[in-house]
């Protein structure tokens, strides 16, 4: 499907790895001109190999944010589409045992990042005369779990952050909605589950499985599930769509039976 977005100027935050690089190389397979920004070096020299505009970017610092923007500027002169990817697993452990760095840390990137990008791209995507912004929820934004209290309040919020931004910018022809991605099959994964064994001690294996029967589906979410979706919301055949928290999780509140 041809979903128009050819020329498309894009910016992808963690874009260099991961469920970032899939919504990458999804926009470059719709001609879109990408940029990423990550803080892997090893990620975005590999990146840079796909024909991605690939820059290194801390979000959680906003001079950090300014100055890639001024990077957007000079090499896309301009901005439609703000994907807000960058975030950050936090802690797995009891709420009295969360550090104070731990909870700050976690909401800087999550939280912080998101609203700095979002800042400083919705001036670029209103120039453009309309674009789409989508930011990275997870369940774990409408969904309860334990042991991951900074994480969760962050996602939350992000959800909270898109449905204002969704009021204020519809009426500029911007289309604004958060991805809430389930348990998807990937590294980052693998260490939550990690440190959530240690935590509970509980076999890792265990904890792997019981993932899979909370979902219908019986599957991990993949990359690809995730990246087609935000590319479709990018388009013009999505941009009617917005303020919408889209769950991409194979129905995680589903129970074995």
């Amino acid at each position: 499907m041809d979903l128009a977005l050819k020329n498309t100027r894009v910016l992808i935050t963690a874009g260099a790895n991961g469920i970032g690089k899939a919504v990458a190389e999804h926009f470059l397979a719709e001609g879109a001109k990408v940029m990423v920004c990550d803080i892997d070096d090893q990620a975005i020299r590999s990146i840079q190999e796909k024909d991605v505009i690939a820059v290194k970017a801390d979000v959680s610092s906003s001079g950090a944010v300014a100055k890639l923007f001024e990077e957007v500027d000079r090499r896309l002169g301009g901005l439609d589409v703000l994907i807000n990817n960058a975030g950050t697993s936090g802690p797995s452990k009891p709420v009295e045992a969360v550090t104070d760095d731990e909870w700050r840390a976690t909401f800087a990137v999550n939280v912080d990042g998101s609203f700095y990008c979002a800042r400083e791209a919705v001036p670029r995507i209103k120039q453009a005369g309309g674009g789409s912004v989508v930011n990275m929820s997870s369940t774990a934004g409408f969904l309860p779990y334990s042991l991951r209290s900074p994480y969760c309040t962050a996602k939350y919020g992000i959800i909270g952050l898109t449905e204002v931004m969704a009021m204020e910018l519809g009426q500029h022809n911007i289309n604004v909605n958060a991805i809430c991605p389930g348990n998807v099959d990937s590294t980052r994964l693998q260490r939550v589950n990690q440190m959530a064994s240690e935590s509970r001690g509980i076999p890792i294996e265990a904890i792997n499985k019981t993932l899979i029967m909370q979902q219908s589906m019986r599957r991990l979410v993949k990359m690809s599930d995730i990246a087609g979706m935000i590319v479709y919301l990018c388009s013009p055949q999505g941009r009617i769509i917005s303020g919408q928290s889209l769950a991409i999780d194979g129905q995680t509140t589903a129970t074995e039976y």
